[in-house]
């Protein structure tokens, strides 16, 4: 529930907000608030808890496509980490081939020269092998960027640069697991 700071229920309206400016509605918003799923990001989260909380999910609301951090999970942050560890283990460990044809595309972690070179990272993303390449146009530029803005408690300084420099707001390169 993002309650690291103990502002887990700031966040949850937060991220409905963000979540509202790109068009999901909140219906489709599920925030999991788990004791053993600490938001902290020096904890690795049990791999077989929250492979069955995403397997749960993934087929109550049948999904056909997943799009998960990879295994340097963008930041470091351990929980993200966490997630790829979970879905690579639901698919890999558990021979996960569900009836409904769901495919997982993880996002690619670059160095930190390219995490913030902004738009100049699209010739790099296109020059290297990926399986999907998604590039925003200017108005999905300006709208990611309001939805990060509805991350008020969150909007660090970093993350104001982040706003500003940041590749993934222009340009982001998955691969299929």
């Amino acid at each position: 529930s993002g309650n690291y700071y103990n502002q887990g229920e700031i966040r949850k309206k937060e991220l409905e907000q963000s979540c509202c400016v790109l068009g999901i509605p909140a219906s489709d918003v599920t925030v999991i608030d788990h004791r053993d799923l600490p938001d902290d990001p020096a904890v690795e989260w049990d791999t077989q808890l929250l492979a069955t909380l995403i397997l749960k999910h993934i087929e109550a609301k049948n999904i056909n496509l997943v799009v998960t951090f990879d295994a340097g999970g963008v930041s470091g942050h351990a929980n993200h980490i966490s997630l790829h560890a979970a879905v690579r283990y639901s698919v890999c460990t558990l021979l996960w081939v569900p009836p409904w044809g769901c495919r997982v595309l993880v996002l690619e972690s670059v160095n930190l020269f390219r995490k913030y070179i902004s738009f100049l990272d699209v010739l790099i993303s296109c020059l290297l092998p990926r399986d999907a390449l998604f590039i925003l146009t200017e108005q999905e530029t300006e709208q990611a960027k309001r939805a990060m803005r509805c991350h008020r408690s969150q909007l660090l300084w970093f993350r104001q640069l982040y706003l500003l420099f940041s590749r993934y707001l222009v340009v982001n390169s998955l691969r299929l697991l």
